[in-house]
């Protein structure tokens, strides 16, 4: 009996969910029979690419030879890893396998998943493993869906009244969702680090534990869609939206990653007695951020609303700098001893695609240790309050982000030219359907007098 049949029957499977993550970094899949689950194991599961091209409402946006005019909208295969397994807590007995997928063949140039993979295996062919953990932050409201869509989106009630960073008050008065999170994290077996309050009414954080190579990327993958189907469940609402209100804070995601010996899980950040103990392997992985974080702009902020998170008076990174224990710093270093040190890349919204941001995250850093790239000097004191060097601006726009996506050799080389077509393509088409789009507030401003 396989390792798989074993797991099948000792969770008495009748029926488990097969699922693949997006383009937008949310699963889709299908409830298949024990018996497909032994068949798809075997030979791939049939859906076709043309997921990889929707928002999340299902609009199918033209990414080319999946969608657009040229295209056939075929199955692709999907391949299943049985090691990926998790329990979903609310189906029944017998229902509760979830299985992770990611595209085989062809289509894996384009699959976030498949992506992540071939970054890891190349670290992998030099010695190395990428060890990490991401904060996901989010807003958690007394609303449901349809009562928010009724609202327009607008006045609604987040899960707390006030700003509470840390508040035990609110943290208290909220342990219903703070348990039925810690519940459902262990079932889906999500190794949660920690969770609070964050800085804004309603605004939250939860922290995946560091971890090696998929483990940390798929954890995320999984929290992202749990997260909100535990708000829904409960009557609540959960946005990953970056910039909800121009009164709210911004969200974002933070990737915390170093490198560890492939074999020996040794660390290979620290140095004793170098300048913040930081090791030549670990300078030149900052000086390949610094590099080129900016090229791949468009996968931290995938889309039109991210960019509004870097608004003038908002705490998103102002550059590519980096600075250690400092959070007005893009790439703050952090830690002080061998098993802690490593980098947190401040840069990815809370809407971003945690394969993909940690896709270009990994490939940046290896590629500046391979061109031995020194990064710029540390900075110190209040990023926010002092010009910056324009080898480090990033791009600011959604037009601009396309544009350096898609004419840079280096997200080329590493991430592949289907990919970086696909997706550029995908960004140009939902650019183009809002810049036709007439805001609220401009016929506010405008309307009368303008």
């Amino acid at each position: 009996m396989s390792e798989l049949e074993s797991l099948l029957e000792d969770k008495h499977c009748q029926f488990a969910t097969i699922a693949a993550s997006d383009t937008n970094g949310f699963l889709r899949g299908q409830l298949v029979s024990r018996k497909a689950v032994l068949s798809i194991a075997e030979s791939g599961m049939g859906m076709s690419p043309v997921t990889l091209a929707l928002d999340p409402t299902d609009v199918v946006l033209p990414m080319p030879g999946v969608s657009d005019d040229n295209s056939d909208f075929h199955d692709a295969k999907l391949r299943l890893d049985p090691g990926s397994w998790r329990e979903i807590p609310w189906h029944g007995q017998g229902k509760r396998l979830l299985f992770l997928a990611d595209f085989d063949g062809g289509e894996a140039a384009i699959c976030p998943r498949a992506l992540l993979k071939k970054i890891i295996a190349e670290a992998h062919a030099e010695g190395f493993s990428p060890k990490y953990g991401l904060e996901l932050e989010y807003t958690l409201f007394n609303e449901t869906p349809q009562s928010a869509k009724d609202k327009g989106y607008r006045d609604l009630t987040p899960a707390t009244t006030f700003a509470s960073h840390d508040l035990v008050l609110y943290q208290s008065t909220q342990s219903e969702w703070y348990d039925a999170l810690i519940d459902m994290c262990a079932d889906l077996r999500i190794d949660l680090y920690k969770a609070h309050e964050e800085i804004g009414a309603g605004f939250m954080e939860v922290c995946i534990g560091a971890g090696r190579d998929l483990g940390p990327a798929d954890q995320a993958v999984v929290l992202r869609t749990f997260l909100k189907a535990l708000a829904i469940r409960n009557g609540k609402m959960v946005t990953f939206m970056p910039r909800w209100s121009e009164a709210a804070d911004s969200q974002s995601t933070h990737i915390h990653l170093s490198l560890v010996d492939k074999t020996t899980g040794k660390p290979l950040f620290w140095r004793e007695g170098d300048p913040r103990n930081m090791s030549p392997l670990f300078r030149h992985f900052l000086g390949g951020l610094q590099a080129y974080l900016g090229d791949l702009m468009l996968i931290f902020a995938p889309s039109v609303n991210a960019y509004r998170r870097f608004a003038p008076g908002t705490f998103a990174p102002p550059s590519l700098n980096w600075g250690y224990e400092n959070r007005t710093a893009s790439l703050r270093v952090v830690g002080d001893d061998p098993g802690s040190l490593r980098f947190e890349n401040r840069l990815p919204g809370s809407d971003s695609n945690p394969y993909l941001s940690t896709a270009a995250t990994l490939a940046a850093g290896l590629a500046g240790i391979r061109g031995k790239i020194e990064p710029r000097e540390e900075l110190l004191g209040n990023g926010y309050a002092q010009e910056i060097d324009p080898a480090l601006l990033f791009p600011r726009t959604m037009h601009e982000a396309i544009d350096r996506f898609r004419n840079s050799a280096f997200a080329r080389k590493a991430l592949g030219d289907r990919f970086v077509e696909s997706f550029a393509a995908t960004r140009q088409a939902q650019l183009d359907e809002f810049a036709r789009k007439v805001p609220d507030v401009e016929l506010a401003r405008f309307f009368e007098l303008g």
